[in-house]
């Protein structure tokens, strides 16, 4: 039934995908981040739906008449100048035989970005895209959450098999990088019921990120949760949820998930630890040695004999800076830090652009939660080989997609479109207050 499902609801989309482009981005970003086909057990696990989804919009964008605008900001400057340089140094890669085929992985993830940025250009569209991006996710965050506080933590939470966050950890990143979205949400949602249910799911989210037993998911939780009350307009009430929601875990979490927590600070003794120190200089030489880097998928056990302190020690990069520039040498790695940090600057500029506009406050929260996520994603990544993560690069499109349909209009052509019934409206009211 499962794959009956699926495949009704891809292929139904299809149609309306050619004459709205975007809803083609939305199925996507759907697919990508959720992976419902690895919940399936049958045709649809292997059924390439985020390929075929890609070729529709594709199509639809040339075919369809609604406006397409590509902004040119900043940030889009940098993720073209990324883009082209990680193009650019697979041709010279030191794992040629490896390296196109995550290229192409990698460039279906910033092609789908870029379209997103060019096609969504209404107040509507671009809730709906964070709404997708943010439950798509927080599905496996209320899943997560659940089973963590009913087993007492005494598993450990996994993503889908075969997909992307399978790894504890990797899901982990995926949800401490999503509950500020899924925050967003429950303060804009239109009706109690709503905002009490996605508070809900807020919260299970960043349970089951501690339930992965992730140590990363630990560090960077800490970071996400303190620039989430840091970015609060209304401190206080924030406050008082976090105070709560740390003895909550806490109380819920058994003994071995205290003492895998407090190796954290012994890295010395802990095996990981020092192979990802070990991923991590072997990184540092390969850039040194290559000014282009030793392009994608070069963390391999021929590679690791060459440039490793250790040489049998062979781990995947466990960081994405170090990941980067193992990849894409040092003009690879200052270019993506480059890009983290123009993405930053945009959502201050759309946060001070919002200020003591009632009617934007919508798009100010929106912003400061991008922030957040990038800081959740940032600490965490620090120990994780997800540089190219759709997550990432979905946050960075609706950063982007805020100042081209916010601050780059005149205030007489902005969008106003009409609230939906259930949530995605301007804040009024009490669910437009802020946290």
């Amino acid at each position: 039934m499962r794959d009956i499902l699926l495949f009704a609801i891809v292929f139904g989309l299809l149609p309306f995908m050619l004459k709205r482009p975007v809803i083609g981005i939305f199925a996507f970003t759907w697919i990508s981040l959720m992976n419902p086909h690895r919940l399936t057990y049958g045709a649809a696990y292997e059924f390439p739906f985020a390929a075929l989804i890609a070729v529709v919009t594709l199509v639809g964008v040339l075919l369809s008449k609604e406006p397409k605008r590509f902004p040119l900001t900043p940030v889009t400057l940098v993720l073209l100048a990324f883009i082209a340089w990680m193009t650019f140094t697979s041709f010279f890669a030191l794992e040629p035989q490896l390296v196109w085929k995550e290229w192409d992985r990698v460039m279906k993830t910033l092609f789908i970005a870029l379209l997103a940025m060019a096609v969504i250009h209404t107040e509507k569209d671009i809730k709906i895209f964070a709404a997708v991006t943010g439950l798509s996710l927080g599905f496996y965050g209320l899943k997560g959450g659940a089973f963590t506080l009913g087993s007492g933590g005494s598993s450990h939470v996994l993503g889908p098999e075969g997909s992307y966050i399978t790894d504890n950890n990797a899901l982990a990143l995926a949800l401490i990088t999503a509950a500020p979205i899924i925050w967003f949400l429950q303060l804009h949602a239109h009706r109690k019921w709503l905002r009490i249910g996605l508070g809900t799911v807020a919260v299970l989210t960043i349970v089951a990120a501690a339930g992965s037993y992730s140590r990363g998911a630990l560090l960077a939780g800490a970071a996400m949760l303190t620039f989430l009350w840091l970015k609060s307009r209304h401190k206080l009430r924030v406050g008082i949820v976090l105070i709560l929601l740390v003895p909550l875990i806490f109380s819920a979490m058994p003994d071995k998930w205290f003492d895998r927590m407090g190796t954290i600070d012994n890295y010395t003794e802990d095996a990981s630890a020092l192979g990802r120190i070990n991923a991590w200089y072997f990184a540092a030489n390969v850039a040194k040695d290559n000014i282009l880097g030793g392009g994608y998928n070069v963390f391999t056990h021929k590679m690791f004999f060459i440039y490793a302190p250790v040489p049998l020690d062979h781990h995947a990069a466990h960081s994405i800076y170090f990941q980067v520039l193992g990849e894409h040498g040092y003009i690879g790695l200052a270019l993506f830090l480059l890009l983290m940090a123009c993405a930053w600057r945009s959502g201050t500029r759309i946060v001070r652009y919002c200020r003591n506009r009632d009617d934007l406050k919508w798009a100010s929260d929106l912003a400061a939660m991008c922030q957040v996520s990038i800081i959740g994603y940032a600490v965490g990544g620090a120990f994780l080989s997800l540089a190219y993560y759709d997550l990432y690069y979905e946050l960075i499109a609706l950063l982007v997609l805020l100042e081209k349909v916010i601050m780059r209009k005149p205030d007489s052509a902005r969008s106003r479109i009409a609230a939906s019934p259930m949530m995605l409206a301007p804040a009024q009211g009490e669910g437009g207050k802020s946290p």
